[in-house]
């Protein structure tokens, strides 16, 4: 039996090693964007804070308002809203240092998550989004 060569052995080291850093969950970026920007308001499992902030777990608005996600990420919101047949009227400050490929993650990340099933956005259409938000 032949052993491979040094470089064939460290090629297949790291694909294994690459392999197993990924994981299984997709939208780590999104994850990451989510613990580090939202976590602290809707919590870590998504249901929100009382009647003070809105779930995004099984949220019919975040359903059916994905035309204004990045918007609303982005630059806040100070409606009232209501979600899930609640009303909540906390403002919500905007994360304006995300940029558009990180706004699709994070998006991507919320419409999976929790059992959410709302689809994927693409960085274009997020572009599209905060083009029409301005």
């Amino acid at each position: 039996m032949r052993l491979a060569s040094s470089g064939t052995f460290f090629l297949l080291l790291c694909l294994v090693l690459f392999n197993m850093g990924c994981g299984n969950e997709p939208f780590t970026q999104g994850k990451n964007l989510y613990t580090t920007h939202c976590e602290n308001c809707h919590m870590a499992n998504g249901t929100g804070l009382g009647g003070n902030i809105p779930p995004l777990a099984q949220s019919d608005y975040l359903q059916t308002q994905q035309q204004k996600i990045a918007c609303i990420i982005r630059y806040g919101q100070a409606d009232t809203i209501v979600v899930n047949g609640v009303t909540y009227n906390e403002p919500m400050a905007g994360v304006k240092t995300l940029n558009e490929v990180q706004l699709a993650n994070l998006i991507n990340y919320l419409n999976q998550a929790w059992g959410n099933d709302y689809g994927f956005v693409t960085v274009e259409q997020v572009h599209q989004q905060l083009v029409g938000c301005k």
